[in-house]
């Protein structure tokens, strides 16, 4: 069965509500978590895409040197403790002993080298986890030194995600570098995985099912008293709720906004909403001399910043907010969240006017062929649809506000797999203009001017920009970027952070939207953490 029939034949027998054939152990019902997501788990492989879901659903089976806790605080993971030397120069990391890879190797110093040589390839989509010029040393086999050119006080900041991978199975497997999203033939690691996690993987169907067992041989206290989750996507979001409601499955997510109150309403379910660190943007391709899917021939509008700014001043964002989000949304002027910059209120979103843009759009030179209402040029426009909260919606709404400024969109709206195949740095950034989201793996400033902000080359080479799908360009911007990383004066430092972000919102380098928030759906008869940063780990659900 391809998987497209496969899909097709799981989300029928949900909505029929039979259900799902049994997958793998025969573990008590009442032990067993039915988690369905909107979109696929396309990889295993930890460093094949930067995405939340993906590497949360990963990190039920991986973990890195450090972990974050149900508040988010740094604590220890695969190691126990670490300490700064040489003025900042040098991180010593002292492993957990006594750890095992589920396939029975040792966790050794190795593992950490290697999987430091790993993440840094350039077939990796989390090259920014470690700073190229980064050397890592193994200075006994459960001591690990990180030698850096210059300090850095956030170096392990987003090293939760950066999970630690079994050195001799890589090799034994041909999997010492990663899969990329676009690989037309996966590799090893994308199709099994070897973690050191509280949970293994037991099955995996990509676009079907991936089954999780308890590993009862990890090495952690066990807070969870699941024995395995079978992991569904369920594309169709009425499928996903009548699954929910009828008890075919205990978690759905995201529960769409206008279902919330049925959902409440049930003796079966609850929608448990909180706060998201994502904030959802738009950008536009300041990079390539001419666009692709584009009538405009030999230029490319958005290099000029009347035409960037006339893009942002037509989209209506609290039109969005109110129509589209059903006032699930927080409109935000920057690329991260007011909860993680705490100056983020000097900033305010440039207004939204039909007459601006349109006198931006006759003075950059595109005047309407045809009369008032006829079109200044065509694009096309990337957008997921599976991916972020009423992300197609939010496409269709902007498409709909452009064409009243005379711009004719062509809107390409598909699966998140398909979607960041084609867009990330392995897909050659194939985009003009895009929708994307982003919560900054550090929960820090200097994570969103390094991944979306700051000057890339063509392929996204050492991880810096590596998200800068648009490729925006400003050394100045660049050169705050790298201060921003060294200074360790608290004060200093969001003064940086401040005139970086001041010069990226005059110069439209993205034009942000809002944060969304999160919206899960429960059974009444499961207990879980849920985090503003959308990861939902299994290692922290009951059941009863």
């Amino acid at each position: 069965m391809n998987v497209k029939l496969s899909l097709l034949a799981a989300g029928l027998a949900l909505a029929l509500g039979a259900p799902l054939a049994p997958a793998h152990a025969q573990a008590p019902q009442g032990q067993t978590l039915r988690y369905a997501f909107q979109g696929n788990l396309n990889t295993l492989d930890p460093y094949g895409i930067n995405e939340t879901t993906t590497l949360a659903l990963q990190g039920n089976v991986y973990e890195g040197l450090t972990k974050r806790d149900r508040d988010l605080k740094i604590i220890p993971g695969l190691a126990e403790r670490w300490e700064i030397l040489d003025g900042g120069l040098r991180w010593r990391f002292h492993l957990r002993r006594g750890v095992k890879f589920q396939g029975g190797e040792d966790f050794t110093a190795d593992d950490v080298v290697f999987s430091a040589s790993r993440v840094r390839a350039d077939t990796s989509d989390l090259r920014s986890r470690i700073e190229a010029n980064v050397e890592v040393v193994a200075v006994d086999s459960h001591t690990v030194d990180f030698k850096l050119k210059s300090p850095n006080p956030i170096l392990h900041y987003e090293w939760d995600t950066w999970y630690i991978m079994s050195k001799k199975w890589a090799e034994a497997n041909n999997a010492v570098a990663p899969s990329a999203p676009a690989a037309t033939t996966p590799g090893y690691a994308v199709l099994n995985a070897n973690g050191t996690g509280p949970f293994r993987i037991a099955a995996h169907q990509i676009g079907v099912r991936t089954v999780f067992e308890k590993n009862p041989a990890w090495w952690g206290k066990v807070e969870h008293n699941l024995q395995q989750v079978i992991f569904t996507p369920i594309t169709s979001a009425p499928t996903r709720v009548a699954a929910l409601l009828s008890g075919e499955v205990d978690v759905i997510d995201p529960v769409p906004l206008q279902d919330i109150p049925r959902i409440n309403a049930s003796p079966n379910a609850r929608v448990m909403e909180g706060p998201e660190l994502r904030t959802i943007f738009l950008q536009m391709d300041q990079r390539r001399d001419e666009l692709t899917g584009s009538s405009v021939k030999g230029k490319n509008p958005f290099k000029d910043l009347r035409v960037r700014m006339a893009f942002y001043q037509a989209i209506d964002m609290e039109a969005i907010r109110r129509q589209v989000m059903r006032g699930a949304a927080t409109p935000s002027a920057l690329l991260i969240s007011p909860l993680l910059f705490e100056r983020s209120g000097q900033f305010q979103r440039h207004p939204f006017s039909l007459d601006a843009a349109n006198k931006l759009l006759d003075d950059a030179g595109y005047p309407r062929v045809g009369g008032a209402t006829g079109t200044r040029f065509e694009l096309t426009m990337d957008c997921p649809n599976d991916r972020y909260v009423n992300d197609g919606a939010i496409c269709q709404a902007v498409t709909a506000m452009l064409a009243r400024i005379g711009i004719k969109i062509n809107l390409q709206a598909v699966p998140r797999a398909q979607f960041f195949a084609k867009v990330l740095a392995s897909g050659g950034f194939n985009t003009s203009f895009y929708l994307l989201g982003w919560t900054p793996g550090s929960f820090d400033s200097w994570n969103v001017l390094q991944n979306l902000i700051r000057c890339r080359d063509d392929t996204g080479s050492g991880g810096r920009g590596a998200t800068n799908l648009g490729g925006y360009c400003n050394p100045r911007v660049d050169a705050l970027t790298d201060q921003i990383l060294v200074e360790a004066d608290a004060a200093k430092r969001l003064d940086l952070i401040t005139q970086a972000y001041k010069i990226v919102h005059e110069e439209i380098s993205h034009i942000p939207l809002h944060q969304q928030a999160l919206a899960w759906g429960v059974s009444r008869n499961v207990e879980l953490v849920q985090r503003a940063d959308n990861q939902f780990l299994f290692h922290w659900v009951n059941k009863r």
